[in-house]
C-alpha cells in the first residue's frame, strides 16, 4: 500500500519530491502522482486520524479497486485475462504475446513477462479474498447430500444397495440433522426437509441448497428457476430458498464441513455393521447423530446441542399446523380426448385446452391441473389398476355431454322391450369389455338395427346368435339379419312430392 499519509506529511515539511521518494522508498513519479491527486481531492496535512492510507486510497480511486503498484507501463486488462485463462489451451505466455502486440499498436510501454505474471497473481489474490460472515441465530439452514453413501443389504437376495444420506445444518450453532434415503429423487428430498424441520422443532428464515435438480430447475445468470415442488414446500413452511452459486462451495461451507464430519463420525463409524432396511439404518444414524451433536467443540466451549438449546432454538420460525403434503409437478400435453395421463390413469380438463401444455400437481390424494398458474381442473387421485378415467361432465363438449345420459341400464331397458334374446345379447356385449362404457357404441348400433328391421326380426336374429355360443358383436347380428333377405326388412318410405294418380288422368279423358 502506498504511504499516502507520510508523503503528505513530508511535503508539509517542505521536503523536495526527490527527498520524499527516498524517504518513502518509492519513485519520484509516484510522489508526483500522489501529490497531484491529493490536490484534486483537497487533501491537506494534517489529516484526521480516521483517514488511513487505505481510506485515502478509496477517496482518490473511487472505482473501488485496490491500487496496484504504480507504473508507467501499460497494465493488462485483468478481467479479460481472467476470462481467457478459463478457456482451453490459453496460457499466460499466449496472453502476454497478445498484450505485447496491443502495446505496440498503442505505442505504449509493455511489461516484461515476469512483471506481467506478477500483476496477474496480485489480481488473483484480490479476487480470491474471502469474508467471514457472522450468522444470526435461526437465520439459515444449509442442506446437501453426503458424498459417501451408506449401504443396506436386501434380506431376500443378499444384494448390497446404496442408501443416500441427507445432511442439514444450522450454521449458527452447527446443530446437524442426517437421514438416509433409498434415492435422491424429489420425494426423498422433500421428505428429508420435512423431517429435518420437525427434528429442529422450527424453520430457519433461509434454506441454502446446492444446485441439484430437486432444488433448482435452471441456472440463470441473475436468477435461478427453482423447482416447483421445492418452492411450494418452502412457501408452506414460510422460508426462502437461496441456492448456492454454481461451483461455489464456500456459499454453504457449514454444510460442506458437516458432510465431511457425517461421513467420518456417522457413515464410516457404521461401516462394520450390517443393516437390512432403511428404517434400521436410520435408527443407527440417529444414535450416532445425537453423539455427534453432543460432542464438545474443539476450539470453544460447549457443544452443538448445547449452543442450539441455549441460543438458537427460540429464534426459529414455528412449524405450520399441518405437515406439508408432498407434491410432484410435471408438464404434460392435453390429449385429443381432453385428458392428461398421470401414472397410467386419465384426468379430464376443459376441452378447450386440447393440445396445450399444462402443469400438473400430484399428491397422494389429489391431482390438480394448472394453466399459467390458474387451476383449471381438480380430481381425486385414482389408485390401484391403471387405465381408469376421471371425467367431469363440464369438461366435455356439448355432444359428449349428451352421451353421458346413456348407461348400461338404459340399454338393458331398451333391449327388454324388444325381447328376452335381445336383452341377453346386450347383457353379453356389456360384459365383453373391462370397462362397460367401452361397449356403449356397440350396444347402440345393435339396438338401432330395429329401425331398419322389425323388432321381431332383431329378436329372432339375437336368438340365433345366442344358440351359436359366441360373443355377440354388431357385425355378426347385422349379418344374420341380412341373411334373412329383404322380406323381413321394413319397406322404405315412398318419396314425398307431387304425384299424378288415376283420377288426374281420368279428368283429362273427360
Amino acid at each position: 500500500m502506498t504511504k499516502y499519509r507520510e508523503i503528505l506529511r513530508l511535503r508539509s515539511l517542505g521536503l523536495s519530491q526527490n527527498d520524499i521518494a527516498a524517504s518513502c522508498q518509492v519513485s519520484k513519479k509516484t510522489v508526483n502522482k500522489v501529490l497531484k491527486l491529493a490536490n484534486e481531492y483537497n487533501l491537506r496535512w494534517p489529516l484526521e486520524e480516521r483517514l488511513t492510507d487505505r481510506e485515502i486510497d478509496k477517496i482518490i480511486h473511487p472505482n473501488g479497486k485496490e491500487t496496484r503498484k504504480i507504473t508507467d507501463r501499460k497494465l493488462p486488462d485483468f478481467d479479460h485475462v481472467k476470462n481467457e485463462l478459463l478457456r482451453n489451451g490459453v496460457n499466460k505466455k499466449l496472453l502476454w504475446a497478445e498484450y505485447l502486440e496491443e502495446c505496440r499498436l498503442e505505442n505504449t510501454k509493455p511489461l516484461m513477462y515476469s512483471q506481467f505474471c506478477h500483476y496477474i497473481l496480485q489480481d488473483e489474490r484480490v479476487r480470491r479474498a474471502t469474508m467471514h460472515i457472522n450468522r444470526k441465530p435461526g437465520e439459515q439452514i444449509e442442506v446437501d447430500w453426503a458424498g459417501d453413501p451408506a449401504y443396506i443389504i436386501d434380506p431376500e437376495t443378499g444384494e448390497q444397495k446404496k442408501a443416500y444420506v441427507f445432511v442439514g445444518v444450522l450454521n449458527y450453532s452447527m446443530y446437524a440433522y442426517a437421514e438416509a434415503f433409498p434415492d435422491e429423487k424429489q420425494k426423498s428430498w422433500n421428505d428429508a426437509h420435512i423431517h429435518m424441520f420437525e427434528f429442529f422443532g422450527g424453520v430457519s428464515k433461509m434454506l441454502v441448497p446446492d444446485n441439484c435438480k430437486t432444488a433448482v430447475t435452471h441456472n440463470r445468470k441473475y436468477a435461478d428457476e427453482l423447482n416447483s415442488s421445492y418452492q411450494e414446500l418452502a412457501e408452506h413452511y414460510g422460508t426462502a430458498i437461496i441456492p448456492a452459486r454454481v461451483r461455489a462451495p464456500k456459499d454453504k461451507a457449514s454444510a460442506e464441513g458437516t458432510v465431511g464430519n457425517v461421513s467420518t463420525w456417522i457413515i464410516a463409524a457404521l461401516r462394520n455393521e450390517e443393516f437390512f432396511g432403511i428404517g434400521e439404518l436410520n435408527r443407527a444414524i440417529r444414535r450416532k447423530l445425537e453423539e455427534y451433536n453432543e460432542r464438545p467443540f474443539q476450539k470453544k466451549e460447549g457443544s452443538r446441542k448445547g449452543l442450539f438449546d441455549l441460543e438458537e432454538r427460540t429464534f426459529l420460525l414455528p412449524l405450520p399446523r399441518t405437515r406439508y403434503e408432498n407434491a410432484t409437478w410435471r408438464s404434460l400435453t392435453v390429449q385429443f380426448n381432453y385428458h392428461v395421463c398421470v401414472e397410467g390413469n386419465f384426468y379430464s380438463v376443459p376441452f378447450g385446452f386440447i393440445g396445450k401444455k399444462v402443469d400438473v400437481r400430484e399428491t397422494d390424494s389429489i391431482v390438480e391441473i394448472f394453466d399459467d398458474g390458474n387451476r383449471i381442473a381438480s380430481h381425486a387421485k385414482m389408485l390401484g389398476c391403471k387405465g381408469k378415467y376421471s371425467t367431469l361432465a363440464v369438461h366435455m363438449p356439448e355432444k359428449h355431454q349428451k352421451f353421458l345420459e346413456w348407461d348400461g341400464d338404459r340399454f338393458r331397458n331398451w333391449a327388454r322391450k324388444i325381447g328376452y334374446s335381445t336383452l341377453t345379447v346386450i347383457e353379453r356385449v356389456l360384459a365383453s369389455k373391462p370397462i362397460e362404457q367401452q361397449t356403449y357404441k356397440a350396444c347402440m348400433a345393435i339396438l338401432s338395427l330395429a329401425k331398419d328391421y322389425s323388432d321381431v326380426s332383431l329378436e329372432a336374429a339375437c336368438e340365433r346368435m345366442i344358440s351359436f355360443g359366441v360373443t355377440p358383436t354388431f357385425k355378426s347380428v347385422q349379418n344374420l339379419l341380412a341373411a334373412n333377405g329383404d322380406r323381413t326388412k321394413k319397406p322404405a318410405e315412398r318419396p314425398r312430392g307431387i304425384t299424378r294418380g288415376a283420377e288426374y288422368y281420368r279428368r283429362d279423358n273427360d
